[in-house]
């Protein structure tokens, strides 16, 4: 068995790693693309001082690079969230999207959508492009705190209980998104029907500056929850004699959790398994420390986000596979192994 020791050097070795194979996969993703320009002609062009052409200069700063930067954010918001939610429960299952907390934040974007024209003028002008993102931040964080107070008893968190509730409510918010569905017009049902397969295709600049300095928050706070969440792991009376504020830690956790599912739910839709799934393979390869396991979370989860975004754009060009297929067809067998290896754990 690895030593403590050990196992902090290999998680800090693979930052390194991690943030070069991001790199890396972030320049295959602004070279794919079903039009002829090409990145490496657009550098050498700008190396020899010559100007781009009005289409390669929209196909790369305008569709490839926001794109980009938003594959990034939601990557990493949903992979911090996971870990931040697993840390919290105490339990590798744990996930925004298998709890309700995913189902929640699409429920208030899914409100914002079809009940948006309703509002007054002057709320509409003010909300802007921020109407979405925030209703679903706010659809996220009143579902985590329901799941809280469902699963949690006399300061103990039941998994089944957690479980149980987190069925109830992506139950409860289906159907009343089912309602709205139904209300929608036209136009709006194509924007559901795209919005909740889930894709990085409309992203704009826009989008880009509307989520970015959520997640971002959201993450740089879960950043220095690392030594909090690892005294969790040894139960919160250990935590509390430990002077970790355990009810402070849990509602920034909570907080934490809605806020960066909430803004990535709103701008990217419905992308599953990225949440359980890093996590996981970086306890298992790195160890369970919470200090470094969050900073790799975030690396590695918009690595795979934006490998399979490249996937969703290549694998029928020049159409596109909506890139929560991708993540559900990668994700589903690795989660099924992963309870396989927890039977013990999730018996009621």
């Amino acid at each position: 068995m690895a030593a403590p020791t050990d196992r902090r050097s290999r998680a800090r070795q693979a930052h390194i790693w991690l943030a070069l194979f991001l790199v890396a996969v972030s320049v295959i993703s602004l070279a794919t693309g079903p039009t002829g320009t090409s990145l490496w002609g657009a550098v050498a062009k700008l190396l020899a001082g010559e100007p781009l052409t009005a289409m390669e200069r929209v196909v790369l700063w305008d569709i490839r690079m926001p794109r980009l930067i938003l594959g990034i954010i939601v990557g990493t918001a949903l992979a911090v969230s996971g870990a931040v939610m697993q840390g919290l429960f105490r339990n590798p299952l744990a996930d925004p999207g298998l709890v309700g907390v995913s189902a929640g934040a699409g429920l208030g974007a899914i409100l914002a959508i079809v009940l948006g024209a309703l509002l007054p003028v002057w709320a509409q002008d003010v909300a802007g492009n921020a109407l979405v993102p925030i209703a679903a931040f706010m659809g996220g964080w009143l579902s985590t705190i329901i799941l809280y107070r469902v699963s949690t008893r006399q300061g103990r968190t039941s998994v089944a209980t957690m479980l149980l509730a987190g069925i109830a409510i992506g139950a409860l918010t289906g159907a009343v998104s089912g309602i709205l569905v139904y209300m929608a017009d036209d136009r709006q049902l194509r924007d559901l029907t795209f919005w909740g397969l889930g894709s990085l295709a409309g992203a704009t600049w826009s989008k880009v500056l509307v989520a970015g300095p959520l997640i971002g928050l959201a993450v740089i706070a879960s950043l220095l929850l690392g030594r909090g969440l690892n005294a969790l792991a040894l139960g919160e009376a250990t935590a509390a004699h430990l002077g970790i504020p355990v009810q402070r830690l849990k509602s920034a956790s909570i907080l934490i959790v809605a806020a960066a599912t909430g803004a990535a739910v709103a701008v990217s839709g419905g992308i599953g398994f990225i949440g359980i799934v890093v996590p996981h393979l970086l306890r298992l390869a790195t160890g369970p420390d919470h200090e470094t396991l969050l900073l790799n979370a975030a690396l590695l989860g918009a690595t795979l986000l934006l490998g399979a975004d490249i996937i969703s754009r290549l694998i029928i060009a020049p159409a596109e596979l909506p890139i929560g297929i991708v993540t559900a067809v990668l994700g589903a067998p690795v989660f099924l192994w992963i309870l396989l290896r927890r039977r013990g754990l999730v018996d009621l």
